[in-house]
């Protein structure tokens, strides 16, 4: 009888705590994402977070909410780094694992990829970044 109880508690525990685990946030409330970092953007009219100097950085297909000019992953929010672009200057990107997580607040036509071929400015260090499309 105790062994079946046992049973029975071990089958439950793992599903509840996982419940819990995602009912409390988990790990997708990044600094980044409370930002908004990679969102889509048009310019002024639809604004990035102001508080953290980001702009719409228009030079990419639909926008893209970061910031220009970083000089390490310090410069950047949580769960975003430095990376140097291939127009030779360096923006604020969102860390991803997977393409998923690059495209919450972006539309189908202005998709990010989650991409390991980008020059991190303190070295990939097992990384990807959320690449938006050149404009």
């Amino acid at each position: 009888m105790l062994l079946r109880m046992t049973r029975t508690l071990s089958k439950c525990a793992l599903p509840a705590f996982l419940l819990l685990a995602f009912a409390c946030g988990g790990d997708d409330d990044t600094e980044a994402d409370r930002l908004g970092v990679g969102a889509q953007c048009v310019g002024t009219d639809i604004p990035c977070d102001e508080e953290t100097d980001q702009v719409c950085l228009t030079q990419f297909k639909g926008g893209y909410c970061g910031l220009e000019g970083c000089a390490d992953d310090d410069d950047c929010p949580e769960a975003s780094a430095c990376i140097l672009h291939t127009d030779s200057k360096t923006y604020c990107f969102r860390i991803c694992v997977d393409k998923a997580e690059c495209n919450a607040n972006r539309d189908a036509d202005n998709e990010s990829n989650c991409s390991s071929n980008v020059n991190f400015v303190e070295g990939a260090q097992g990384r990807k970044a959320c690449v938006p499309p050149s404009g």
